[in-house]
């Protein structure tokens, strides 16, 4: 019987029972894919609480999505607009504005709250 994982046993038990399972055929709407689709979310559950993922550094957010969208600083300053100063921001001695930090959530697709956050 599947129960909230509550201890760091429980957990390594957990993962260790979905590692098996994965080793398996499963058929898709199977007892046992629904079972590792449940001992999945509760994994991650605990995960969250217990070993959250700290949001990354607003410039190295702005300067990995750039290079994931190969886009360049020329690029940048153009999101920006006209009047930015795009090396003094990705240098950190510019802070973003909250039109900046607008324009760069819609066009890169990073979320608000990590471009908000003191740097």
């Amino acid at each position: 019987m599947l129960k909230p994982i509550k201890t760091e046993e429980e957990y390594n038990n957990a993962l260790a029972h979905i590692f098996e399972l994965m080793q398996s055929e499963i058929e898709e709407g199977s007892a046992k894919s629904d079972e590792l689709e449940i001992l999945s979310i509760l994994v991650k559950e605990y995960e969250l609480v217990h070993y959250p993922i700290p949001l990354p550094n607003p410039l190295d957010a702005i300067k990995f999505r750039m290079d994931q969208m190969n886009l360049s600083e020329n690029e940048l300053s153009i999101i920006l607009g006209n009047r930015s100063r795009k090396s003094e921001i990705l240098s950190g001695k510019r802070k973003l504005s909250l039109s900046m930090i607008r324009k760069l959530a819609e066009t890169l697709n990073i979320p608000a709250k990590v471009l908000i956050q003191a740097y």
